[in-house]
């Protein structure tokens, strides 16, 4: 990062307010906020937390039903404050507001402003909002998938690879901060560089990466389109030791039917060939997904040959999501709209069996030492398990922050978050584990 873009402490000017930030959704946004944040810290604003600021910014989402309504409740939640004398400026940002922001502006008159898609100068320093030992850089904006139950390509526009001296700086600067832990983030990072190069360049940029990140000590990939992973890249995740053993591999479904209305551009074949392509190159991956349940005109039989896959694969990690029926989206005026009633049962019926997976994959970690990273001290540990002294909770290669699962560290010696530590599996629970240092 340049010199003259660092953030510097200020003493606020006069008249200007005390900014705070609610950052909505995925790691995406987060990686916005500290853009706006770092912005307006050059300009002499204070960034403060949001129950101390004068204005408030809700960074929003509304990629589901869920997250819009969340987003909802956020507003509605600052414009009491700001009723109360709290808050004197409310500024909703990001998705919610790009895709709304007419309708909302008539009903919600307590708002400010609505600021929707705006070029974010990823040059720009950035207020770090996450822990200091690890960070998101994301290296492109908006999709190139164009998958028929998706609004975000409508919210975030094309996609846009993004310039590769602003990520080298970025990553030149968690270098020498020492950050443990990069995750390289975007909504389908395979496609870096086909906007610019009609090819993928994401194995050349991740080459760069690496070089130049010697104190980086791991760095994950997020967000991997199945039909864009190439060898090239498995064999950058096979043999570089500081990229995470992990991939992130949304598949959505498995019936070709289905695949086929998502527009999904991969079929049950291609994903079963990826799949074992994967786990022979590279035996001992983690593979997380994610899954959509009562997509419209899924039956009963299909939904069991997406249940009978996910048993067969047995992945590491799973994310599953409820099919939300989004305007504006191809899929929203598909005939054979699955109930609610269904699609909650077939959710239901997933999560249980990825359930019992998790626990059957959890205990061959049993009596294993593996390398893990200290996130925090953990003030409420299970009693029954931690019988010594100092408890953390840390994550190993195999584990994402904030979405999978956590390893309670049983340590004598007093631990640092961002340290890494050899940890011997003692217990194993659905989705974390219990472990302790060695001597």
């Amino acid at each position: 990062m340049r010199e003259k873009d660092k953030p510097r402490p200020c003493v606020q000017e006069r008249g200007k307010y005390k900014i705070g930030i609610l950052s909505l959704g995925c790691p995406r946004n987060l990686v916005d906020s500290e853009s706006i944040l770092g912005g307006l810290a050059l300009r002499g604003y204070p960034i403060v937390d949001i129950d101390k600021a004068d204005a408030a910014i809700v960074n929003t989402c509304c990629f589901i039903e869920d997250a819009k309504a969340e987003s909802i409740d956020a507003i509605l939640d600052l414009i009491d404050l700001k009723r109360k004398g709290k808050l004197k400026k409310l500024i909703v940002y990001g998705c919610l507001a790009q895709r709304y922001k007419d309708k909302l502006h008539k009903e919600l008159p307590e708002v400010d402003a609505f600021v929707g898609k705006i070029s974010l100068n990823h040059n720009l320093a950035t207020f770090p909002l996450t822990p200091k030992h690890y960070a998101y850089v994301k290296i492109c904006e908006g999709c190139i998938n164009n998958c028929s139950y998706c609004i975000i390509p409508k919210i975030k526009g094309r996609f846009t690879s993004l310039d590769i001296d602003s990520i080298l700086a970025k990553i030149e600067r968690f270098d020498k901060d020492k950050v443990s832990e990069v995750n390289i983030i975007g909504q389908d990072i395979t496609g870096y560089g086909l906007d610019s190069y009609a090819s993928t360049r994401l194995p050349g940029l991740l080459k760069k990466i690496i070089k130049m990140s010697p104190n980086i000590g791991w760095l994950r990939l997020l967000y991997l389109y199945p039909s864009r992973i190439s060898d090239e890249l498995l064999d950058l995740i096979k043999n570089e030791p500081k990229v995470c053993k992990y991939i992130d591999l949304p598949l959505q479904h498995i019936n070709d039917r289905i695949l086929n209305l998502m527009h999904r551009q991969t079929t049950k074949e291609d994903i079963l060939r990826l799949i074992d392509k994967i786990r022979k190159k590279i035996p001992h991956i983690a593979i997380r997904t994610s899954v959509i349940v009562g997509f419209p005109s899924e039956t009963e039989k299909d939904f069991k040959e997406l249940l009978g896959f996910i048993g067969d694969v047995r992945f590491e990690r799973l994310g599953a999501f409820i099919y939300s029926r989004e305007e504006g989206t191809q899929a929203y005026n598909f005939e054979n709209q699955i109930p609610e009633k269904i699609k909650m049962e077939r959710f239901d019926t997933l999560m249980i069996q990825q359930q019992n997976i998790s626990r059957g994959v959890n205990k061959n970690f049993l009596g294993k030492t593996i390398d893990v990273l200290i996130d925090e001290k953990e003030e409420d540990a299970y009693p029954a398990l931690i019988r010594r002294g100092g408890v953390y909770l840390g994550r190993s290669q195999y584990d994402a922050p904030e979405v999978d699962g956590q390893i309670y560290v049983d340590s004598k010696k007093a631990l640092n978050a961002g340290d890494f530590v050899k940890v011997e599996i003692t217990d194993t629970l659905e989705y974390d584990l219990v472990g302790k240092t060695l001597p």
